[in-house]
């Protein structure tokens, strides 16, 4: 007998390949029981609800971003140590392309979903503290700002990866991502755009 835990991020996993597969409106509680090997009734034992369904996957991608930020080698530099944790938000293999479509279709479903929305407001604020520290390593003179531009060129090539199999090359996310670094590191000279 499986313990509650482990069933739960089984059936996490399954949401993951229903969503990536079907879409996030196909990912219902009886779909993601099928694909699991369950009874919908038996899912139901642990998720009652779509939503609830969607907040835990939502909640294990992050556990999991978080462990491969935490487990990343030593940077050879602190420039490096900042792309290095970057690039676990970018969809750059399987495993980050179906994280970035979860999140894709949990950020949709909490507009329409009240129940979602303080999950989602912390998994974005969350990114937004990322990009924060990144910006501050890197000396910009307007954290704020930076940060959110940051935050933005992120999101943007998430979204436009899931979107367009021509922006999903790894090598153009990196390099599109390196870029903004760099003019960044050398606006830390100048005066960022007030907000």
């Amino acid at each position: 007998i499986l313990d509650g835990d482990s069933r739960r991020r089984d059936l996490a996993e399954a949401v993951w390949r229903v969503i990536g597969r079907d879409g996030v409106e196909r990912a219902s509680v009886r779909a993601v029981a099928a694909e699991a090997g369950l009874s919908a009734g038996s899912l139901r034992h642990f998720f009652p609800s779509q939503s609830d369904l969607l907040a835990y996957a939502m909640h294990l991608v992050v556990e999991r971003v978080e462990a491969r930020v935490a487990a990343a080698p030593a940077a050879a530099s602190e420039r490096q140590a900042i792309e290095q944790r970057l690039h676990q938000l970018l969809p750059l293999d399987e495993t980050r392309r179906t994280e970035n479509e979860v999140w894709l279709a949990f950020t949709a479903q909490a507009l329409v979903r009240p129940e979602l929305r303080d999950l989602w407001a912390d998994v974005h604020g969350a990114l937004r503290h990322a990009c924060t520290i990144a910006v501050e390593a890197l000396g910009a003179r307007d954290i704020e700002f930076e940060a959110r531009r940051l935050h933005a060129v992120i999101d943007g090539l998430a979204v436009h990866a899931a979107l367009s199999q021509g922006e999903a090359e790894p090598s153009r996310l990196t390099a599109t991502l390196t870029r903004h670094l760099d003019l960044l590191a050398i606006g830390g000279q100048h005066h960022s755009p007030a907000a």
